[in-house]
């Protein structure tokens, strides 16, 4: 057992379709996990107060993370490292001791820096905490600041396990992640209290850091201090990276701001924000992150190695699939998203109110699943062709505009009563204290989809118009998506006539009978209309599973 599983981990997967099924699995293991993190944290504490400074804390451990330890991403250094790697084994390890040396160091100092700052940072950032709530909040941000430490290098080796194909750590490393945050809730806040959560997420940062350490390591990549490094290589890195960093913390600022807005919102705000927000990222973990991830090192390889034309096939390839399985996901998300949140989060402290807000925050999040998923596609396409530029630019311009309509529509929303009408009957949250922070999760998604628009608007003028088979993908996953959702909706009609509402299972099996109407009808339409994405699952998994005739393997390589 023990010799199988090490197997795995030694084990390269150089198919697309093979490396995103891997990916898509382990992301769905992941995300189950992660639902059940939500649950359990909802059913101990509700949307309340301490979940409010929970999430609060993490602000600045992300934006640490998004600021220094993102120079060790594996975004930036696949491409160099596969190029050192192509010199030599040596080179290849020289670089990776230089971007530990120097990035580790420079991490671990404005770390201690923050750490010191942190009341400062705090009392400017959440004004409405004070007393024990701001010195629990101060409390569970410094001890957070571990995880963009361990997280940043799990990302550096992280990027030896993609560059050799081994996915099977990057697979497992999220599962183990959450893993960590669940034991937190279940062994160390009992004991400890609340900052008892936030060592449960230390501890998840360090089983992700240590499952990349261990691949890394047996595949002969280890990490030292290099007493000389060879800086024109980390200035490499640096013109690599900057652009990207600058970007993802433009992202981080963006995030800050709205639950800096949400503090100012009825307790328990910040809560449903991310707790809709986790949700949303469930299938974009799935269907985007996994193909693109996928992707990334064939991308970066076809480029380096002047094959352009099988550069964008894989873009086209990636981008269909993404598109293909996004829209099912979407708009059945949004029918049953009641369904959703009740099953899952609709637990102990948990009431109603906060069930209906989160279910309507969800439904405006997931309007922009599709255009996130493709978003993460291109922005890997522009990194692989090292043009970070447009990246950044488009970061910066999408984070600035979801902070303005942030504030605006707040002002706007408080100001309008026919918004407050129209938004309450339209997301069924009539009259219930908080909905404001619903216009938090527009501005979101706006800036979103204005991102998505940009980047792909960006790679066509580069590129020309080789996206013209998306169209139909498109086409064909809308209307079929349309009608499962109908299907859905009339399931759910149905079935809460005769099951208890009241209860978990009256509400699971409706969701899920109704959910798998929706697929099913969805399935249907596209085998009637002769759909190639169809066919081509349905071929992959006659092959799969049932062997049929002889299969030939994937020459195709990531």
């Amino acid at each position: 057992m023990v010799k199988k599983l090490l197997s795995l981990f030694s084990r390269e997967w150089n198919g697309l379709h093979e490396a995103a099924l891997l990916l898509g699995i382990f992301a769905i293991l992941s995300q189950f996990l992660a639902l059940f993190r939500d649950r359990l944290l909802a059913h101990l504490f509700g949307a309340s107060q301490t979940l409010d400074i929970y999430y609060a804390a993490f602000r600045i451990p992300d934006f640490v993370f998004a600021g220094i330890a993102s120079f060790m991403s594996a975004l930036v250094l696949i491409p160099i490292l596969t190029r050192r790697a192509g010199e030599s084994d040596a080179r290849a390890q020289k670089f990776l001791n230089d971007t530990f040396t120097v990035f580790f160091t420079l991490l671990v100092v404005a770390s201690i820096g923050i750490y010191i700052a942190t009341p400062s940072i705090v009392h400017s950032l959440f004004p409405s905490f004070s007393g024990d709530t701001y010195n629990e909040l101060v409390s569970m941000s410094r001890l957070l600041l571990l995880s963009p430490i361990l997280l940043g290098l799990s990302n550096l080796l992280g990027s030896v396990t993609q560059m050799l194909h081994k996915f099977f750590a990057f697979a497992v490393a999220p599962v183990l992640y959450n893993i960590g945050i669940i034991s937190g809730a279940y062994f160390f806040y009992p004991t400890f209290g609340a900052i008892g959560l936030a060592w449960g997420v230390v501890l998840g940062a360090f089983l992700h850091f240590f499952v990349h350490f261990f691949v890394s390591s047996r595949s002969g990549f280890t990490l030292s201090v290099s007493v000389f490094p060879a800086f024109s290589d980390i200035w490499d890195v640096i013109k690599v990276s900057l652009p990207r960093t600058i970007g993802l913390s433009a992202n981080q600022i963006a995030l800050f701001a709205l639950v800096a807005f949400a503090a100012t919102l009825p307790q328990g705000s910040i809560t449903v924000f991310n707790f809709a927000f986790n949700l949303q990222s469930v299938p974009l973990a799935v269907i985007g992150v996994s193909y693109a991830t996928a992707a990334f090192p064939g991308l970066s390889k076809h480029f380096a190695d002047d094959e352009v034309k099988k550069f964008l096939e894989k873009i086209l390839t990636a981008a269909r699939h993404i598109v293909f399985w996004s829209l099912p996901v979407l708009v059945l998300m949004i029918v049953l998203r009641a369904q959703i949140v009740r099953t899952i989060l609709g637990s102990g402290s948990f009431d109603w109110t906060a069930t209906k807000l989160t279910a309507a925050c969800l439904a405006i999040f997931t309007v922009s699943v599709v255009a996130q998923s493709v978003g993460l596609l291109f922005a890997r396409g522009f990194y692989a062709t090292g043009n970070n530029n447009i990246p950044l630019g488009v970061n910066v311009l999408s984070s600035i505009v979801i902070v303005i309509t942030g504030y605006y529509f707040l002002s706007l929303y408080a100001s309008s009563i026919f918004i407050q009408d129209f938004v309450g009957s339209l997301l069924r949250v009539d009259g219930l204290v908080g909905a404001s922070v619903l216009m938090l999760a527009l501005a979101y998604s706006v800036g979103m989809l204005l991102n998505t628009i940009l980047l792909v608007y960006f790679f066509r003028r580069r590129f020309g118009r080789f996206l013209s088979p998306v169209k139909d993908t498109l086409m064909h996953g809308s209307f079929s998506a349309l009608i499962a959702g109908l299907v859905a909706y009339e399931f759910l009609e149905i079935f809460g006539l005769y099951l208890d509402l009241n209860t978990f299972m009256g509400i699971f099996t409706q969701g899920f009978v109704s959910g798998i109407a929706g697929l099913l009808t969805w399935w249907l339409i596209l085998e009637l209309i002769g759909n190639e994405e169809i066919r081509d699952v349905r071929t992959s998994l006659h092959r799969k599973f049932w062997k049929a005739g002889v299969v030939i393997p994937d020459k195709e390589e990531i």
